[in-house]
């Protein structure tokens, strides 16, 4: 009997000597965001605040963009994953030697973005822009876009007032310096609600699917990739499962990433997560998947219309691979 428990004690010690040890051999990764913390990352705040992370053995540094944005941190190593976008990466896949990053996990399954106007402005749709102050950023594939869905619209481009963005608050310029600025639904057109500003809006979806593409997503390293790829499947493991939380508890999320983030408004993420839940997998198979033809037609329309400088590869620069299944 006494052999009995003394087995039983030794075996005991062991377990928790592993467990000791397993801890202690997380596996560190550094995370990049695309911009200041917000709804679109809320599942990866749940996945590391309530262990999700940790019980796949990773510890998660979550860190802000440097000045030349995720991709750039990314592709040098010095952080493994991080968040982008598919229309800003393009030009960076487009070239002879493409950046070493492969978009792993979509977070939001569709393009949520689109214009919005004070309400009555008369810019309900795309023709409404003609004569009015659209507020751009002047990048080449922002002003291609908004030239299709206006023509597509049956209006006249050329009769748009293109003014600089300069805006952090664009409730400020709205109806004074400016009529039109482009925004993602889930936070700006929240915000309309919140501050209680009438405002109407078109998603760029909706006049062009061309248009409904990846935004953001998550990015990996190749040679991370290539090197640690069980690793990525447990990042992504517990990420899916960070997104599922959001998912069934929206309001308990959002104080999870206001938690983290408490200079963000709070009325303003409960809102956010509230509309996003339906967003983050919407219609698709399983979280964070590429559907192959909305991917390549993107970059394929790109080309067409001398956006970038070299076609980019049918399935090129994305993988589902590493998704959870």
């Amino acid at each position: 009997m006494k052999k009995i428990v003394s087995l039983a004690l030794i075996m005991m010690l062991v377990l928790v000597g592993c467990g000791k040890r397993q801890q202690g051999d997380l596996k560190k990764l550094t995370f990049v965001l695309d911009y200041t913390p917000n709804t679109n990352h809320t599942g990866i705040y749940v996945a590391k605040e309530l262990g999700y992370l940790a019980e796949e053995g990773i510890e998660l540094d979550i860190v802000q963009p440097p000045a030349d944005g995720a991709p750039v941190l990314v592709a040098s190593g010095k952080a493994q994953l991080g968040v982008d976008y598919q229309d800003t990466i393009a030009a960076a896949y487009a070239q002879d030697e493409p950046l070493p990053v492969t978009n792993v996990a979509a977070l939001v399954q569709h393009n949520t973005s689109g214009i919005v106007s004070l309400k009555g402005s008369g810019i309900e749709n795309p023709k409404g822009m003609e004569g009015k102050r659209y507020a751009t950023w002047g990048m080449d594939v922002e002003q291609a876009m908004i030239k299709n869905v206006v023509e597509k619209d049956g209006g006249d481009f050329s009769k748009v007032k293109l003014v600089p963005s300069n805006y952090s608050d664009i409730f400020t310029g709205l109806g004074n310096d400016i009529d039109a600025v482009w925004i993602f639904y889930g936070w700006d057109g929240i915000a309309a609600k919140a501050k209680n500003v009438d405002v109407d809006y078109f998603a760029f979806k909706d006049i062009n699917p061309v248009f409904d593409y990846y935004t953001p997503t998550i990015i990996a390293n190749n040679e991370f990739l290539k090197e640690d790829s069980e690793i990525v499947k447990a990042f992504l493991r517990a990420i899916k499962k960070g997104y599922e939380y959001s998912i069934e508890n929206p309001k308990e999320a959002a104080k999870i990433l206001l938690k983290d983030n408490p200079e963000l408004d709070k009325d303003m993420v409960i809102a956010s997560q509230e509309y996003l839940k339906d967003e983050y997998i919407s219609d698709a198979k399983k979280w964070g998947y590429f559907d192959s033809a909305r991917w390549n037609n993107f970059y394929a329309w790109l080309f067409e219309n001398g956006l970038i400088e070299k076609e980019i590869p049918s399935d090129f620069g994305y993988s589902n691979e590493y998704l959870p299944d």
